[in-house]
């Protein structure tokens, strides 16, 4: 049984509802597009009044897929909008394919008019080809930034939970989302109603562009030793141009001797093992989700020769980078 609720005074309710347009893309996350837009609904339950309004659309304009099977009706097809719209393209897996050019000549077109472009979760991806991130800050979910830095150079990216650069906002996926829309409610109608919504949602912890996406190096490990998620940032930070184990021991203040003790102790493996796995993990990223040459990818992961990728590829993955492309192909095409 629901306690009373309490709604939160609004001076100047708007004439007409502030309308949020959900382009839907194949594929795209169910989480991220449902924290959004319950974000919505909640603001107008808490304010007693219809601040906001959305509208479902997508390609072909009838029904389209989440990423968990599920299908939604969409209110129309790729229209043309209002100025005062807000644009809300939410992404998911296979965010590449997803992003066609029926979908890129509509964004474009779109932002020409200077409406408010809002990629959620892999969406930033879809803004970042249609050319509108040039020159701008962006994030996007963590699993497909080592992709984004590669094919879009002239776009910031950063690891934050959500960015706004101007008319341009992005988010990292997940429940990013809500934190996005309680700085926009709050834009909007102040910290009252942001805090109600939150409250709402059992939200506990609202997070701020500041905040970044994945959990500290420490809590991703289950370590914490100062020292070694010192070593583990850099060999992060540099895996195109890998660090010698030496020179990070040397960086720390350790010799290479306690530096090969300390990863033997807390992680099963020497500092080179786990520096080659953090390298594989990315050129296997890179491999699923870019059409960069496998000789590129090798290179992009710190790889002098195609020969040896392949051997330490195949060692680690039990299949070669040719084989594993193919195969991520043929399942994209079932």
């Amino acid at each position: 049984m629901h306690a009373q609720r309490h709604t939160v005074d609004i001076l100047d309710p708007p004439a007409k509802p502030r309308r949020f347009v959900f382009v839907l893309l194949e594929n795209f996350t169910m989480l991220c597009f449902a924290s959004a837009l319950e974000s919505l609904r909640i603001a107008n339950r808490m304010a007693g009044v219809s601040l906001y309004s959305w509208h479902l659309a997508g390609e072909g304009g009838e029904m389209v897929s989440s990423s968990s099977g599920t299908e939604f009706k969409l209110d129309s097809g790729l229209v043309e909008l209002g100025r005062d719209d807000t644009v809300m393209i939410c992404g998911g897996i296979h965010v590449q394919q997803a992003t066609t050019r029926p979908v890129l000549n509509w964004i474009r077109r779109e932002a020409r008019k200077g409406l408010k472009m809002v990629g959620l979760c892999t969406a930033g991806y879809a803004l970042a080809k249609a050319g509108l991130l040039d020159g701008k800050k962006a994030t996007i979910h963590w699993e497909n930034q080592d992709s984004f830095a590669e094919e879009f150079q002239e776009v910031e990216l950063t690891k934050s939970v959500f960015v706004i650069d101007g008319n341009r906002m992005t988010t990292a996926g997940g429940t990013s989302s809500i934190d996005l829309m309680l700085k926009i409610i709050a834009d909007d109608y102040g910290e009252d109603l942001a805090n109600a919504v939150a409250d709402q949602l059992i939200y506990s912890s609202i997070r701020t562009d500041q905040d970044t996406q994945r959990l500290s190096v420490p809590t991703r490990i289950g370590v914490r030793h100062p020292k070694l998620s010192q070593v583990i940032q850099m060999m992060e930070a540099n895996i195109e141009e890998p660090i010698s184990p030496s020179m990070l021991a040397k960086q720390v203040g350790m010799s290479t001797r306690q530096l090969e003790r300390l990863f033997r102790r807390y992680l099963n493996r020497s500092p080179k093992r786990y520096y080659m796995e953090l390298r594989l993990q990315k050129a296997r990223n890179l491999l699923m989700q870019t059409d960069m040459s496998v000789i590129n990818v090798a290179l992009a992961c710190g790889f002098a020769s195609p020969s040896h990728f392949s051997k330490c590829y195949r060692a680690h993955y039990d299949t070669t980078p040719y084989r594993e492309r193919g195969s991520h192909a043929a399942r994209l095409s079932i």
